[in-house]
Formats: C-alpha cells, sequence, structure tokens
C-alpha cells in the first residue's frame, strides 16, 4: 500500500541521503584527524545525520582537528591557538545532547516497531491510549542513557574524575539539556505527525517509512534550538564544559 505521494517519497529520500552523505564525510575525516576529545568522533557524525549542511559546515569551520604537521611548532607560528567563540562553543555543546537523543531515539523507535510488546511495557492501553505517547516515553529513557554516556565521556577525561564522581557530573550537566531537546523534539515530530501528515495525508508515519526518518531530521533541529539556550545557560553556570 502506498501511503505517501511519489514527490514526498523521493524529497524524503533525497533529505536522508544527504545527511548520511554529510554524516559519511565526517566519519572518514574524523578517522584520518581523530578529534582532541574521543567522544566527539561518534558525536559529529551521528549529529551529521539530521544537522546536515549545518553541521558539516560547524565541523569543517571550528570542529575539525588540525593535521599533525601544523601541531608542530614552527619559525613562522608563535600564535597560540584561540578558542571559538562562545557561541560555537555553547553549540559543539549542545550536540552531545543532539548525540545521545538521535542514536536513543533511533534505538527506541525501531525496538518498538520490530517489538510491538514493548510500547504496552511503556504504558500503551494503560497510561496512554495514543501508542505514540507510549513509545516517546521508551525515546526519552533510551536517549537518556545515550546522552549520559556522551557527557560522561566528555567530563570525565577534562575533569580527570572518577566513574561515580563523573556519573554524577553528566547527570547534572546532561538532564535539563537533555529534557529541553527531547521537548522541542517532540513538539515539532507531534505537528508533523498529528497534524501535518494526518490532516494532508490521512495517516501519520510509520517508523519504516522514509516521511518518518525525514520528519525526525526536521524534528531533531526543533530539539536543537530549545537545548540551545539551556546549554548557554548551563556552559556560563560552569555545570557543563565549553567544547
Amino acid at each position: 500500500m502506498h501511503l505517501f505521494p511519489t514527490w514526498l517519497d523521493t524529497l524524503c529520500s533525497v533529505a536522508l541521503l544527504l545527511g548520511a552523505l554529510c554524516s559519511l564525510t565526517i566519519l572518514i575525516d574524523v578517522l584520518r584527524r581523530p578529534q582532541h576529545m574521543a567522544i566527539m568522533n561518534f558525536v559529529w557524525p551521528i549529529c551529521a545525520l539530521f544537522g546536515i549542511v549545518f553541521i558539516t559546515w560547524l565541523y569543517f569551520r571550528y570542529g575539525r582537528s588540525p593535521q599533525k604537521e601544523s601541531m608542530l611548532p614552527t619559525a613562522h607560528s608563535h600564535k597560540p591557538a584561540t578558542a571559538p567563540p562562545i557561541a560555537v562553543g555553547v553549540a559543539t555543546g549542545t550536540l552531545h545532547c543532539g548525540a545521545g537523543c538521535a542514536l536513543g531515539d533511533i534505538v527506541a523507535e525501531w525496538l518498538a516497531f520490530l517489538t510491538p510488546g514493548v510500547a504496552i511495557a511503556f504504558g500503551w492501553h494503560s497510561l496512554f491510549d495514543e501508542k505514540t505517547y507510549a513509545i516517546w516515553t521508551l525515546d526519552f529513557v533510551a536517549a537518556f542513557a545515550f546522552g549520559i554516556v556522551f557527557q560522561y565521556f566528555a567530563i570525565a577525561p577534562m575533569r580527570d574524575l572518577s566513574l561515580g564522581r563523573g556519573i554524577i557530573a553528566a547527570l547534572k550537566a546532561d538532564s535539563l539539556s537533555l529534557t529541553a531537546w527531547q521537548i522541542g523534539m517532540y513538539c515539532l515530530m507531534a505537528v508533523l505527525q498529528f497534524v501535518v501528515f494526518k490532516h494532508a495525508f490521512g495517516h501519520q508515519a510509520p517508523v519504516d517509512s522514509v516521511e518518518f526518518w525525514a520528519a525526525m531530521q526536521v524534528a531533531m533541529i526543533g530539539g536543537y534550538l530549545t537545548s540551545y539556550p539551556m546549554n548557554w545557560w548551563l556552559i556560563r553556570a560552569g555545570i557543563k564544559e565549553r567544547m
């Protein structure tokens, strides 16, 4: 059964392919030029899946590691490396939330699709009449878990923290920012699923459709926009590290 018009299938397929191409481009580059902070080797390619051109530009403009030769002092280079603008540091810090949320949502959505009983375990029929809300609960749990892992491997090495103290620091740094991300992502995904798709085409986009994942790309941008101010405050307050 063909759920959506061909033009929309094509448009969404192009968006997903472009995201995959940007992610692959960054992945190849970080393999050649590994990031100083190891976790960023994963963060940049994952975020490029939804951030596409913006994340690719941000990476090559501010995030790319220098070549080893350029890191060596020379007779003509005495200038110390300067930190990027605060706006860029906040943008990069926000991407930790994005990587955790993106990975968590991918895992949770496919898990719920392949194992329908998972949605019931997370409240479908008992807490929620709408299956989507139960899956979003699973999304949040998975995104939170992945987000804390990403944040731990950003903060613990920088502060030389033990496992326990590193997890506590990651929880402080990521709980509010990740929640802000998920709120923005859920709100935009709700508009796309319950308003745009349902009213225009008579049904939501299923997980195994290109429309669903293209909508998720757009929703992730919504998450970035709601999480960015929170990350700015957390970094200014010294709760989260500036990248």
